[in-house]
């Protein structure tokens, strides 16, 4: 094959447009066109300022480059009504993000506050069964610490031996018939420590009693027992103490954060794991005053009636703390978006706008939250794509509504 000869006039024509193309190619690298940055000016629209994307808190009176960024400033223009509070979002574009609201009700908020603690003795039901005069054991009734003895059991027989002349005088009192000398008798009796109901005994028999039965005066469980036959007693020493479980406590650990719910005498509920299928009713008896430090919480002492003695000290519980039926405004716990420096909440406004609004939250319960102040009732609030709009928000350079400029 022949090789192609070109003229020297088509050669020269080749060259020029070679030259021309890579002009033209490198005009189009080193510089590329540039997007639109701002959509037209709407019909009637006027832009109140220029402002930076990157830094949405600078506003600038005229267009231009922005100083910030290599971009060009965008327009921000006031809306139908003239405001510029808040962020408008297509009504398609809000559907696309799933964006769903609630109102904000009067209503009332149940309790979710709930604790763990343990089954307790009655620190308050105690008797220490003490001699009344110095003597001997003579018998024991076979008792043991722990032991579930009834009101009036016996504990111990004791030999008092003084008592026995005692006894014997006041026997020769009774005998005159003068009822002065035998009232003196009596009260001499009860200075050496006998009961009323032993003096009656003595009187009414004729004999002297020199043994007396210890016994407990109250019914629960044998806590701590210090006598055994033959040993010698003295006045007021400790034989035994009986802790009653006609009650019982329940210490629970309260949150800290949460205590401020609790208070003297409010309802509680007990759950137990012995028992799983049945709830306890117990009142709030007192909120001890100092807080564990390593946990953070307070114990708070619930007493709960000991039907039947089921209640058994030790046990492990759970208490729900029942709060009273106070009307509050609410909304979804969802619409609730904690910062760390403040609450807010997204507001649906009309025309399809949307605004941040600072608020502050009370108590939860059942997924809605209490606002103290920062709405009003009927106010409508997003409880879903929230996070979305306050970004979009953020971005626009919109300040929240001010916790004061909104009350209940």
């Amino acid at each position: 094959m022949r090789p192609i000869q070109l003229s020297a006039p088509v050669l020269a024509a080749g060259a020029v447009v070679a030259v021309l193309a890579g002009f033209g190619l490198a005009r189009l690298t080193s510089h590329p066109a540039k997007a639109p940055v701002a959509a037209a000016t709407p019909a009637g629209g006027h832009a109140l300022y220029w402002y930076d994307p990157m830094k949405p808190d600078q506003h600038f009176d005229k267009p231009g480059k922005s100083p910030f960024m290599d971009m060009q400033l965008i327009p921000k223009y006031a809306d139908e009504t003239g405001s510029s509070a808040g962020a408008k979002i297509d009504p398609r574009v809000a559907q696309n993000l799933g964006i769903r609201t609630a109102v904000a009700r009067i209503g009332t908020l149940g309790s979710d506050l709930a604790a763990t603690g343990v089954i307790d003795f009655n620190q308050r039901d105690v008797a220490i069964v003490q001699p009344r005069a110095n003597g001997f054991v003579q018998r024991v009734y076979g008792r043991a610490p722990g032991d579930l003895i009834g009101a009036g059991a016996p504990i111990a027989d004791l030999l008092v031996p003084e008592w026995g002349g005692a006894q014997g005088e006041f026997l020769a009192l009774v005998r005159t018939g003068d009822p002065v000398l035998i009232a003196a008798g009596r009260r001499r009796l009860e200075l050496l420590g006998m009961t009323p109901g032993l003096i009656s005994r003595v009187e009414r028999t004729g004999r002297p009693a020199s043994v007396v039965t210890v016994s407990s005066p109250i019914g629960g469980a044998i806590q701590k027992l210090d006598v055994r036959a033959g040993m010698s007693v003295m006045a007021g020493q400790t034989l035994a103490e009986i802790n009653g479980l006609a009650t019982v406590w329940l210490n629970a650990a309260v949150p800290e954060a949460e205590a401020g719910d609790v208070r003297v005498g409010q309802a509680v509920s007990v759950e137990l794991a012995a028992y799983p299928s049945e709830r306890f009713p117990g009142r709030v008896a007192a909120i001890l005053p100092a807080a564990q430090t390593e946990s953070h919480t307070l114990q708070v002492r619930v007493e709960l009636p000991n039907r039947g003695g089921r209640l058994h000290p030790g046990l492990y519980a759970t208490v729900r703390f029942s709060s009273g039926a106070k009307p509050a405004l609410l909304v979804p716990s969802e619409a609730v978006i904690p910062t760390g420096r403040r609450t807010l909440v997204m507001l649906a406004l009309d025309g399809g706008r949307y605004q941040a609004a600072e608020v502050r939250a009370g108590r939860q319960a059942g997924g809605q939250t209490e606002i103290l102040a920062g709405l009003r009732e009927g106010e409508r609030v997003v409880a879903s794509g929230q996070f979305l709009l306050d970004s979009e928000a953020s971005l626009d350079g919109l300040a929240a509504r001010p916790l004061s400029g909104a009350a209940r």
